[in-house]
């Protein structure tokens, strides 16, 4: 079987940019915790080298390579050899499904030698997600190809508490100060889940994209960042493209839920029909001038806030 092909085509036209100073110069020290470029098994606009150089020319600090079924460490580690002096530290982590074992302390402790930066809880092999197949996930993107059904995932037991190979994966990420991310658990999981991370000494914690697949209510979010965890909104949920939910205004209203110290911008971009990460994120920047919203607001969501989740240096 060869290996799946990058598609290049069904991209949108790039953002009408009425500001382009403002927005390149905001754009200089941005950090993607969350970009799905390939090669992959779903059908990506971009591969990792593309990935780079768009990040290269804007000049952001650091890029995290995502995909639901392998751990990129590895191709990051050879893009940096391979391309050196791009000023972009390239990253990556394990997403905990089918193909990794599910909620795997091996894997996970593999991956955290390797230099994993984020272990992503179950994204489309959580049970919540494959429940939701028929309904809010059901436009969530397929692979190319036919693949084997997934096993559904949870964090829980029989009884409903948080697994021993849970507890087991939040000790080795405590360990290792990395990000521990809910990927598409139910929320009500995902506040057991991080409610004993914290107890665990977990310090750096992330919802991806609270309000598509999760469920959570104003309140959880805001119960959840009181905790300590950090709200991971979608920019492609927020720009021109199949995946979009909203616009900036209601972005707006989703990080003063919560206060700008608790929200990163991440692209989830790289699929088709949408923008090219940097391209999202040239977007939403206009989006946030275009509303008023302060420089220094926007730097902390799409620079500051997720430069210290990964320990960036200052």
């Amino acid at each position: 079987m060869k290996p799946q092909k990058i598609f290049y085509d069904d991209v949108p036209p790039k953002p009408a940019l009425t500001r382009p100073d403002d927005v390149a110069r905001l754009l200089v020290g941005a950090v993607d915790l969350h970009c799905h470029s390939g090669p992959a098994a779903m059908p990506r606009i971009l591969d990792h080298f593309d990935a780079l150089m768009d990040c290269a020319e804007a000049k952001f600090r650091a890029l995290v390579y995502k995909d639901h079924f392998y751990p990129g460490m590895a191709h990051a580690a050879m893009l940096e050899r391979l391309v050196p002096d791009t000023g972009v530290e390239l990253f990556s982590g394990i997403a905990l499904n089918n193909a990794s074992g599910g909620i795997n302390p091996h894997a996970v402790d593999h991956a955290l030698r390797l230099g994993a930066k984020i272990v992503w809880m179950p994204t489309l092999a959580a049970k919540n997600h494959v429940d939701q197949t028929s309904g809010a996930a059901k436009d969530f993107p397929k692979t190319a190809e036919k693949m084997l059904d997934a096993i559904p995932l949870t964090c829980l037991d029989a009884n409903g508490r948080l697994a021993d190979e849970t507890k087991l994966v939040l000790d080795l990420i405590a360990e290792a100060d990395v990000i521990l991310a809910g990927g598409h658990l139910h929320v009500s999981e995902q506040h057991l889940l991080f409610a004993e991370a914290k107890a665990r000494g977990v310090k750096k914690m992330l919802v991806n994209h609270p309000t598509y697949v999760i469920g959570c209510s104003d309140q959880d979010m805001r119960d959840l960042a009181a905790l300590g965890v950090f709200m991971e909104h979608e920019i492609g949920m927020f720009v021109p493209g199949r995946a979009q939910k909203g616009d900036a205004r209601d972005l707006r209203r989703l990080i003063d839920l919560v206060g700008i110290g608790r929200v990163v911008l991440c692209s989830d971009l790289g699929l088709r029909g949408s923008p090219r990460p940097v391209d999202g994120y040239r977007a939403i920047v206009q989006a946030f001038l275009d509303i008023d919203m302060p420089e220094a607001d926007i730097t902390r969501l799409i620079s500051t806030n997720a430069a210290a989740l990964l320990t960036l240096a200052a």
